[in-house]
Parts: C-alpha cells; sequence; structure tokens
C-alpha cells in the first residue's frame, strides 16, 4: 500500500489501482472537525489498500470539498456542489486512467451521491474501468453521531472535543429526507447532529472501520476487481 502523493512517476506500478477518498468539508456537530468525512474516507482506502495490496495500490490524495449545500447555514461549511464535483470527478478519473488499470472512489458524505452516479456513469460509458463505494455499513446513524464520533475517537482522538458532543435529531432518513432536501440540516438540527453520540468510543469506532473496509473488499471481489 501506497500514497500516490509519495512515489516518484518512475515507482509508479504497472496496472495500479487507485482508490480515490472522497469527502467533505462541511459542519459535523458542535464536537467533530469539518474533515470528518475525509478522514474517515481516507482510513477506508487506508484498510482496503491493505487487505488488497499486491503491490499496485495506490492512495490517492483525497478529493476534500465536495457537494454540502444542505449544511451551508452552517459556519466552516465548503461546497462546490454537485454538477462541478460531477466534473471535478470526471476530469480526475479521465487523467489517472492514462496510467492505472482502474479507479475505486470511495465516498465518506452521502451529499456527493448523485455526482458520483453521474461521473461514474459517464466515464463507464468512455470506457473506463471506475466504480464508487460507500463508507457504510448497516445500523450507521446519519451524521456527526454516534458512529462518526467512534470512528473519529478510533482515528484522531485528540481531535474529538466530546465535552461539547450533544445529540441532535434522531429521526430516521426517510422522515428527515424531505425537509432536508428543501431547507437543510439546520432545519431539522439546530446543532448540526443527526443522531446522538453518547456512548461513543474509539473501540467501538475500530471496529466500524474494519466492518467497512471488509464490506468494500468483499464487494471488490465479488466484481472481479480484486484478487
Amino acid at each position: 500500500m501506497t500514497g500516490l502523493a509519495d512515489v516518484t512517476w518512475p515507482e509508479v506500478p504497472a496496472h495500479a489501482t487507485v482508490l480515490v477518498p472522497v469527502g467533505s468539508t462541511e459542519q459535523h456537530g458542535p464536537h467533530l472537525p469539518l474533515d470528518t468525512d475525509t478522514v474517515i474516507a481516507t482510513a477506508v482506502c487506508q484498510l482496503v489498500a491493505e487487505r488488497l495490496d499486491r503491490g499496485a495500490v495506490l492512495i490517492a490524495p483525497p478529493v476534500a470539498v465536495g457537494a454540502s449545500g444542505e449544511h451551508q447555514s452552517f459556519a466552516g461549511t465548503v461546497s462546490i456542489g454537485t454538477d462541478v464535483l460531477r466534473l471535478v470527478i470526471v476530469e480526475l478519473v479521465r487523467s489517472v486512467r492514462t496510467w492505472a488499470d482502474r479507479v475505486v472512489l470511495v465516498n465518506g458524505h452521502g451529499g456527493n451521491v448523485a455526482a458520483l452516479d453521474g461521473a461514474v456513469g459517464q466515464l463507464r460509458f468512455e470506457g473506463h474501468d471506475v466504480r464508487w463505494l460507500p463508507c457504510a455499513v448497516t445500523g450507521l446513524d446519519l451524521h456527526a453521531g454516534h458512529a462518526e464520533t467512534s470512528m473519529l475517537l478510533h482515528l484522531c482522538p485528540d481531535r474529538v472535543r466530546l465535552d461539547r458532543a450533544a445529540a441532535g435529531n434522531t429521526g430516521t432518513l426517510e422522515q428527515l429526507l424531505p425537509t432536508l432536501r428543501g431547507r437543510g440540516v439546520a432545519a431539522v438540527s439546530p446543532n448540526g447532529v443527526l443522531g446522538d453520540p453518547a456512548g461513543a468510543s474509539a473501540a467501538h469506532g475500530a471496529l466500524l472501520l474494519d466492518a467497512i473496509a471488509r464490506s468494500l473488499v468483499d464487494r471488490l471481489q465479488s466484481a472481479g476487481v480484486a484478487p
């Protein structure tokens, strides 16, 4: 497993598989950093690469700004929107595919899904070996709650402000989605949390990250992308 940014051009392996973390810069409640989604996507890429690595898996620098318009009411959020993100992904993959066999986009933010669907559909039509996979397993809460707080406690505990952690709206996505689409996160949760971080732990975060990585590896192996 190697970071693309760490190698020189002659060191890039032939027939490379490139994992690209796709995250966001957006509010994650009063207790988690703005780059939470990017941190998680990058960590998942590292775990996936460790399980796949046969000397030809590279992790690209993350796409750290995504489509986060639903969080724009909160200070610190930076969003480029769905249309621009789609174009960024298209051009990124076209470039990487001039020297790599395939690209796997590992997404850490739900707001990026429409852009990823559009970009991957176009790229596959152009003949590129590309797919996107979510940092998700069954049972995760929605945003800045127990799951993300646990994963950040495992990955970078010094960046989690547990003394500021508080529950937000604990409704389901189905319940919240109509308002979220029309009015954004602030309309359903003044503190920006969709879930409850109470009881979050580094141990649980490690288990969640491992489960996500195993799920992604299984999907890649089922698709014949990995040995």
